[in-house]
């Protein structure tokens, strides 16, 4: 008789409209920002920040839609997509970059492909 195997359902965590963190964040699942965060977010999976979230730090995600403000180094494994609401200002390297018309940008752009997510551990 074999084992079955467990399915790994994906975690969604939301940071709410009116909520302010300050710290580091590492998730396996995905992460939806409608609030304020300052400091670094270490995702295995999307980033979301919405219309009225606010991120200064550092991202590093599997994919992110911004909508928000974002004021952050950010590295992507695949598709970062600033839509059209969105404020970015910082350091950006992905695989992909979407820009929908009317997006704000400043900083730089590196592309570069990734074959898969790589958390960065910090030496303790």
């Amino acid at each position: 008789m074999a084992k079955e195997k467990e399915q790994e359902i994906p975690s969604i965590n939301l940071l709410s409209n009116g909520t302010t963190v300050k710290g580091d964040i590492k998730l396996s699942g995905d992460f939806r920002i409608d609030g304020t965060l300052v400091g670094t977010i270490d995702c295995k999976g999307k980033v979301v920040v919405g219309s009225s979230g606010v991120i200064e730090g550092e991202i590093r995600c599997q994919n992110a839609d911004f909508s928000g403000q974002v004021k952050a180094q950010v590295k992507v494994a695949d598709l970062l997509t600033l839509k059209e609401s969105a404020r970015f200002e910082g350091d950006i390297i992905t695989n992909k970059l979407a820009i929908e018309p009317g997006a704000k940008f400043t900083g730089s752009c590196q592309m570069e492909q990734h074959e898969h997510y790589k958390s960065e551990e910090k030496p303790k």
